[in-house]
């Protein structure tokens, strides 16, 4: 784990409820902070706020505040909308209940989390005003939920509270996929191909290829960072080959081009495919590639919200290679963020980027909502190595993956 987590890799705790009933008060509690705006005033929270701690022994987290779902008129409906995007990303939730007792906007909401599979915990906040009649309880106890009575004013019950949120969050949610532990083994060698391009950030690599470096770091394996047009005069000068080479997508050719072919390759966008989201997935989504044909109509989705520059992968690369593979034009469309299409159905592919800035509950949600719609999905790396022609060499050190190709 790196000394700051990236969101990515943090477990992600929604609080939602109805208004008023001090989720954020609860919030700003919890964390010892004043993170988040507090006021009487109904509908004070208008967007998800975030904020990010070490919550121990569960390590780093991020909390999400979300507004209140009883919220109404036409903002209203469009910050509920953003509460029940936020759940989409959420591995744990606080549903807080306040004075104004248990309704049906409590039990439409623990239907849902029910329906999502997000182990969550009941919050009966402003416990301090003695609104929490014996009957209350009795009738919350049917949940068979954790329910704590707290107060965010008087700081009572915020240890059992944090108790009851570590003891609902399953093992699976905290350990992740590993990333490539399983494929290197201390001390070997791992060259990582590192183009710099226009929308490298100045003076720093982007997230996954950290990520790899620290991973391998922790695995007590050694690093060789090349630019690829020095690939080749590196892999020369070794005294044994390298376990491993890993690419940005990008330089796909030239890379597999210049690595024997006996050195395992992949590329970071597909090593983030096995650890953010489905690997198999994926590589059934690729090989959907195959089936398209000219005006089908395609779905590039990005996590980050960079500006694009030039020859964006996303929006120039990818689309020219399947225009390319495909022998006519096709009509893609692009997402950012934590946009995602409520509807799929006039989509024959999704392509997904990494996720580098996505948690993994994120990605497999959209998997799903992909798998419920019957629309493929795919991610770049993948993408641009089935339209390249070197998809089953990407997927080398993944013989599982590689063995859906072959069958």
């Amino acid at each position: 784990m790196m000394p700051s987590a990236p969101k990515s890799l943090r477990l992600h705790i929604a609080l939602v409820g109805r208004r008023n009933v001090g989720k954020s008060s609860l919030l700003n509690a919890l964390t010892r902070q004043a993170v988040a705006i507090v006021s009487p005033t109904p509908g004070t929270t208008t967007d998800v706020v975030e904020k990010a701690m070490e919550l121990q022994p569960l390590g780093p987290v991020l909390w999400l505040d979300t507004a209140g779902v009883d919220d109404e008129g036409e903002l209203g409906r469009q910050r509920v909308a953003k509460t029940h995007k936020a759940l989409d990303r959420s591995e744990v939730a606080l549903l807080v209940a306040g004075p104004a007792g248990w309704g049906v906007v409590e039990t439409e909401l623990v239907q849902e989390l029910k329906r999502r599979a997000i182990p969550f915990v009941i919050a009966l906040n402003q416990a301090d005003q003695n609104w929490i009649a014996p009957e209350l309880a009795a009738q919350l106890s049917e949940h068979k939920v954790p329910v704590c009575a707290v107060s965010a004013l008087t700081g009572a019950g915020l240890e059992a509270l944090r108790t009851a949120l570590i003891a609902v969050t399953p093992d699976a949610v905290l350990n992740h996929p590993p990333l490539l532990s399983d494929l290197v083994r201390p001390g070997e060698l791992v060259v990582l191909v590192v183009p710099i391009d226009k929308e490298a950030p100045a003076g720093r690599l982007i997230l996954p290829q950290v990520q790899t470096i620290r991973a391998l770091l922790d695995q007590e394996a050694i690093s060789l960072v090349v630019r690829e047009r020095e690939l080749a005069h590196a892999l020369a000068a070794l005294k044994t080959p390298p376990a491993l080479v890993i690419t940005d997508s990008q330089a796909f050719l030239k890379v597999a081009a210049d690595t024997p072919p006996a050195i395992p390759l992949t590329s970071f966008s597909i090593l983030f495919a096995r650890l953010q989201g489905d690997l198999t997935e994926f590589v059934r989504g690729a090989m959907h590639i195959e089936r398209l044909r000219p005006g089908d109509r395609i779905l590039i989705a990005e996590a980050c919200t960079h500006h694009p520059i030039g020859e964006d992968i996303g929006r120039v690369k990818i689309p020219r290679w399947l225009r390319q593979y495909v022998g006519g034009d096709l009509d893609v469309q692009v997402c950012q963020g934590q946009d995602f299409p409520a509807d799929l159905s006039s989509y024959q592919l999704v392509i997904h980027c990494g996720s580098c800035m996505l948690n993994r509950r994120a990605v497999l949600n959209r998997i799903q909502r992909c798998r419920a719609a019957q629309v493929p999905i795919t991610n770049y790396g993948l993408a641009i190595a089935y339209t390249l022609g070197i998809f089953q060499r990407a997927l080398q050190p993944f013989p599982a993956a590689r063995s859906l190709v072959q069958a």
